[in-house]
């Protein structure tokens, strides 16, 4: 975000009352903006150049205000000071206009056929009879400043010029020229020089030194002259001196060359938008003529105000609130958006002044009343969507490969996604055209040309990075590469990639293939044809002849193992042999049944097709005989559906704290989806009918929610279900009393059911305790161990086991309580011990 600095009495001053520096604050967040620091110039200089340097600074107080990177119009104390008097209702937002000479014909522009070569557009206007005081001049450069290093492009896209109308004539000729014919005397020196000259003499310069590779390279260079001849300046390098302005300066001739020919009127806008206002007539700008090459007259600054209409309902249900379409239009006529009411229906005509080219879009104009109405004014509610999170498929499968790659003694690399050309395609022995590599259109340097086509490159110079490292080395590394795809969108696609490298002074093949082996164990891939997964040999140009092998799972190719070739080593700056492996990680994770999160289930179809039941729930009846009563009431009634909404304010599951045949049998019970009213229960309620294609597979009920719904009589159609369970023999019609017991009765069983204590899941591990060296005291280390004490951990038997050179290792078994203790919590317990615990490994786990 740029920031503005601005002098605290001026800026109090202009507001026409002071502020604390709190209250400051606090006016700044409500229009949007941010007081980054409060400071002085000496401070500044203090900080950046030292005491001494600071000795003949200012002591004035100066506020660094953050503003949003496209609102130009708050870039300077002007448009700072308007913006906020209009936003407090002290100040009414100006009309901006363009006026015709008061005699005379308007100043003309030229630009000749010349400049398509550099900077082909140009705008221009004047400012007539301005008066400048010494902070309007600094504020008026300082605001050319800022323009220059935003929307400017630092002058790459325009380039803005002021000059003193008085001391030169028009009409003006914008070409472009030959470096050697352009010779004029520039801004601060007292000689005349050649662009070629210059262009020398600014390479040193620390500030316009940024911009001479703007035009360096061009054959010509732009330049703008008056009637007489004379330079008024050379964009986007340098004016001349003969036009400067200065404090004396009643008429300010702006021009604007550039590239971008809207940008450029946007820049023209703002510049005398914000500076009008010391004219002898407030907010009104001098037009200027600019003939294009074509021939073609423009009249600038344009001033364009422009109207939208857009309905206050919009407005209200974006921002989440409830107001009037009169309070709506207030609310965007205070943020200089002058709005009114239409009379049809709630619709709003908005008008948009020259100063607010960042409005262009319907949702510009609601951030605008959003801000007005103030963010913390805004009532917190509950969402009405809501999302359930999961871990990405792929990401999950890429953490646990990467933890068991580890375990197996390879060490993970984190390579750049870029890449040089010569990485991907020569040192591998390929083509790059073949690579379907995807290339930067301008790279900052050779080493960032294309996106990585392959991971092996990074690990080999990762190694020859750590060459002297003891060998073995062995990488790996799982990370995204990029490839051309016409299919998609973009025209391009990430695939998750698994590459492995083993460096020694052998090939180690033997080690790349079992590395392979244990990821396709891991992955359950069977070593077999047709349905596993097997190796066969290849060709290609990256391995040594006869020493490589393609990798084939369910009959598709995922990638290729084998021993480099001699050339690749060589031209990564290796000496020893090395094998690699690399293939991709997508094909394993299969079809996986992703639903997008904009795609909603009408709730009407959750109904037409009820949910597939698990073979041990209990049997599913007809949609129309689903028992709404269950041990939380009827869920067919208010009073029902409220006491499940008061049990799940702090749950997200009727039991557990994952979804279970219990959530899914209670669902069916709600006849139709509840209100906004219980938000919990809606809350639930949605996020259980995302389980609708998975829900025969969540695991079963402990307990039973939903009581047997009484079946209509049949003389031919008895079963268990019509007995009475409290042994009642009367075939008559229940009395409401009676009706009322039996329910009670089948509430406080299930109840009672619910709070049976579960089953305890437990753990038998057998923990390794590595000591430093053969002199550790074992009995004091198996002491410290034993010291370890936590809820749900029990310690069994122990010895010592040799591991060479004297030196042995403590196993010792234990049983934990899973919910209450990880291997994780008790390893990192037990190295807490440094002064006797080395390492501590898993030697065995099995489930009790």
């Amino acid at each position: 975000m740029p920031t503005v600095g601005v002098k605290r009495d001026f800026l109090f001053k202009a507001l026409g009352r002071t502020y604390t520096d709190e209250e400051f604050d606090e006016l700044c967040f409500e229009f949007g903006l941010e007081l980054d620091e409060i400071t002085s110039e000496r401070e500044i200089i203090s900080k950046e150049q030292g005491d001494s340097k600071a000795s003949d600074a200012s002591d004035v107080i100066l506020y660094k205000i953050d503003v949003p990177a496209n609102r130009y119009d708050l870039l300077c104390l002007e448009g700072l000071v308007r913006g906020l008097q209009v936003f407090k209702n002290k100040l009414e937002a100006p009309r901006y206009r363009r006026l015709s000479p008061g005699s005379g014909e308007p100043q003309r522009l030229i630009i000749t056929k010349e400049t398509a070569a550099v900077r082909p557009h140009a705008v221009a206007a004047v400012l007539r009879n301005i008066t400048f005081t010494q902070q309007r001049y600094d504020s008026f450069i300082e605001l050319q400043e800022k323009l220059h290093q935003n929307i400017c492009r630092k002058r790459s896209l325009v380039a803005i010029g002021t000059h003193d109308l008085d001391t030169i004539s028009g009409p003006f000729t914008y070409t472009a020229k030959a470096p050697g014919d352009i010779c004029f005397r520039p801004l601060n020196q007292t000689k005349e020089y050649t662009a070629t000259q210059l262009m020398s003499l600014y390479k040193s310069d620390s500030h316009l030194r940024h911009y001479l590779p703007i035009i360096e390279d061009k054959p010509v260079y732009p330049v703008i002259y008056d009637s007489n001849g004379m330079v008024l300046s050379m964009p986007p390098i340098i004016n001349g001196d003969h036009s400067r302005i200065n404090l004396k300066t009643k008429n300010v001739f702006i021009e604007c060359t550039a590239t971008d020919l809207t940008k450029a009127k946007i820049v023209l806008d703002m510049i005398v938008t914000m500076f009008s206002e010391y004219c002898a007539q407030p907010f009104t700008v001098e037009q200027a003529e600019v003939v294009c090459p074509d021939g073609k007259i423009c009249i600038y600054p344009e001033l364009a105000y422009r109207k939208e209409k857009l309905s206050g309902e919009f407005i209200n249900r974006k921002v989440g609130i409830r107001e009037s379409t009169e309070r709506v239009a207030q609310l965007l006529t205070r943020m200089c958006l002058l709005s009114q009411p239409t009379g049809v229906g709630d619709e709003i005509e908005v008008e948009i002044p020259p100063t607010r080219p960042d409005v262009i879009h319907a949702c510009d104009i609601m951030e605008d009343a959003a801000i007005a109405y103030g963010f913390n004014n805004i009532t917190r509610t509950t969402p009405r969507t809501y999302t359930v999170a999961n871990q990405f498929p792929l990401n999950k499968l890429t953490e646990l490969l990467r933890q068991d790659l580890a375990a197996a003694g390879f060490t993970e690399a984190l390579n750049f996604a870029l890449c040089s050309q010569e990485d991907i395609a020569d040192k591998l022995g390929k083509k790059i055209s073949e690579t379907r590599a995807i290339h930067i259109s301008n790279p900052k340097t050779a080493e960032f040309q294309v996106a990585r086509t392959t991971l092996l490159p990074g690990l080999l110079k990762t190694i020859a990075a750590n060459r002297k490292m003891p060998l073995p080395l062995k990488l790996f590394e799982i990370s995204d590469v990029v490839l051309k795809d016409e299919s998609k969108d973009v025209g391009a696609r990430n695939s998750r990639r698994f590459c492995a490298i083993y460096y020694n002074k052998t090939p180690g093949f033997e080690v790349i293939h079992g590395l392979l082996d244990r990821t396709m164990q891991l992955l359950e891939v069977k070593a077999a044809r047709g349905e596993g997964y097997h190796i066969q040999a290849a060709d290609d140009s990256t391995f040594f002849p006869g020493r490589c092998a393609e990798i084939f799972v369910r009959g598709t190719s995922v990638g290729r193992l084998g021993v480099l070739h001699p050339d690749v080593i060589s031209r990564f700056e290796l000496t020893m042999p090395c094998s690699a492996l690399e293939m991709d990680l997508e094909p394993f994770l299969g079809h996986t049944a992703e639903i997008l999160l904009t795609h909603d289930v009408p709730m009407q179809e959750t109904f037409k097709h009820p949910f597939p039941a698990s073979s041990q729930s209990q049997p599913i009846l007809p949609s129309h005989l689903h028992s709404t009563k269950t041990v939380f009431g009827d869920l067919s009634s208010q009073a029902g559906l409220k006491a499940l909404n008061d049990f799940l304010t702090d749950k997200s599951y009727i039991e557990g704290f994952t979804a279970s045949q219990a959530d899914a049998a209670v669902f069916d019970a709600i006849p139709s989806p509840p209100s906004q009213a219980f938000c919990h229960l809606r809350r639930w309620y949605c996020h259980i009918k995302s389980f609708q294609t998975e829900r025969a597979r969540l695991p079963s009920a402990r307990s039973r929610f939903v009581l047997p719904p009484t079946l209509p009589a049949s003389p031919n159609n008895t079963s268990e279900d019509d007995i009475d369970l409290f042994g009642s023999d009367d075939d008559d019609e229940e009395s409401t009393e009676a009706a009322r017991l039996r329910e009670q009765r089948l509430a406080e069983y299930a109840a009672k059911r619910a709070k049976k204590p579960t089953l305890v899941a437990k753990s038998s591990i057998l923990l390794d305790v590595k000591p430093w060296d053969d002199e550790t005291d074992m009995a004091k280390m198996e002491e410290c161990v034993r010291s370890v004490t936590m809820e749900g951990l029990l310690w069994g038997q122990s010895k010592l086991v040799p591991v060479g050179y004297g030196i042995k290792k403590l196993q010792i078994g234990c049983v934990v309580e899973d919910d209450k203790v990880g291997t994780d919590l008790l390893e990192e317990a037990i190295t807490a011990f440094e002064e006797y615990v080395q390492s501590v490994d898993v030697a065995a786990f099995n489930k009790i």
